[in-house]
């Protein structure tokens, strides 16, 4: 029996390859996903291109990308040199989407926020050495807080996260201690504490349980109304997290030539910059093998630098700086 096309098929036959793609596959960091999900809606919306994206943590968008099960990842925290070699498709490239803040967020009866919060205080309560909430150490810096007499409670990733890289290498850069004794990772070896899967896991931990404290994304603490500490930046200054202050931590972001944009904000210079910001990536293979997905993925990250970038303040995220646009065009040209 010979095959009837429908008119419909038969033009879809017609078409050239980079107009069949029509969907993409991602995977990885939950830090950026409240407006990855904005993104993706309003891209398929003027363009016709879903992308079915899945915030499984950034260890998962590397492990993802380096098995290349997926079109493109996302990762809050850079691969490093070894995960990049152990890519399977070639050079991976780091496309900064967006900048965010990590906060850290609270609930402590009778304090409904203001709290403030040195990095040298935050590296005793996460490494378990600080255990009172009425610790000499709060109450000196928060004088006429009514700081109860209960235990503190960590509350911290349980996945591969890019958002506890963001985290603990504010706290390396901050705090000579905690350098030395757990340093930088998407995981570390947490001596206390209960473990949340994704930025969602640890909103929810805090937000039921009392005396607790733990670091998410911005936008996770504003949609559980949880409040958020003013951290001390290099400054010398308590600062909250917001927009304003994420923007300015990037601001002056100097973009060294040849630069792969694996580049860290955190406890930046400037007497407004929140100290725990960072950019988030999208990371793709410079040689898809696919002229339909290569094309597909350039004309998206192009969007999302450019149009993508009005949707960010609303959800708590700051728009790029000119530099790092202009670096992630060169990069984006080099993606075939």
């Amino acid at each position: 029996m010979k095959r009837i096309l429908t008119a419909a098929a038969l033009a879809a036959t017609l078409l050239p390859a980079a107009a069949r793609a029509q969907t993409l596959t991602a995977a990885g960091a939950t830090f950026p996903a409240p407006l990855y999900t904005r993104w993706f809606a309003e891209y398929r919306a003027a363009h016709g291109v879903a992308v079915n994206y899945q915030a499984i943590g950034s260890g998962g968008g590397i492990k993802n990308l380096q098995e290349m099960t997926v079109d493109f990842g996302a990762t809050d925290g850079p691969m490093s040199d070894a995960e990049m070699a152990a890519a399977r498709g070639g050079q991976v490239l780091h496309i900064p989407t967006t900048l965010g803040a990590v906060a850290v967020t609270y609930n402590v009866p009778g304090v409904a926020g203001g709290l403030k919060l040195t990095p040298e205080v935050i590296a005793s309560i996460f490494n378990g050495t600080l255990r009172g909430w009425d610790d000499a150490r709060i109450r000196a810096l928060n004088p006429g807080v009514a700081l109860p007499h209960r235990p503190v409670l960590v509350a911290h990733r349980s996945d591969g996260s890019g958002t506890t890289y963001i985290f603990t290498d504010f706290l390396s850069s901050a705090s000579a201690m905690w350098r030395r004794t757990i340093g930088t990772g998407k995981s570390v070896s947490w001596p206390v504490g209960l473990g949340g899967r994704g930025n969602e896991g640890v909103a929810g931990i805090v937000k039921q349980t009392p005396g607790s404290i733990g670091y998410v994304e911005l936008a996770y603490a504003n949609q559980n109304r949880l409040p958020v500490a003013a951290i001390r930046n290099r400054a010398g200054q308590f600062v909250m997290p917001t927009t304003e202050s994420t923007t300015a931590a990037a601001a002056g972001v100097a973009v060294p030539a040849n630069s792969d944009l694996r580049i860290s904000i955190v406890n930046g210079p400037g007497a407004n910059a929140y100290p725990i910001s960072s950019f988030t990536w999208i990371i793709t293979y410079a040689d898809v093998r696919d002229n339909a997905k290569a094309r597909q993925i350039r004309d998206f990250l192009t969007w999302a630098v450019h149009e993508g970038q009005r949707f960010g303040p609303a959800l708590d995220y700051a728009p790029l700086p000119a530099a790092i646009v202009a670096a992630d065009e060169a990069k984006i040209r080099l993606i075939h």
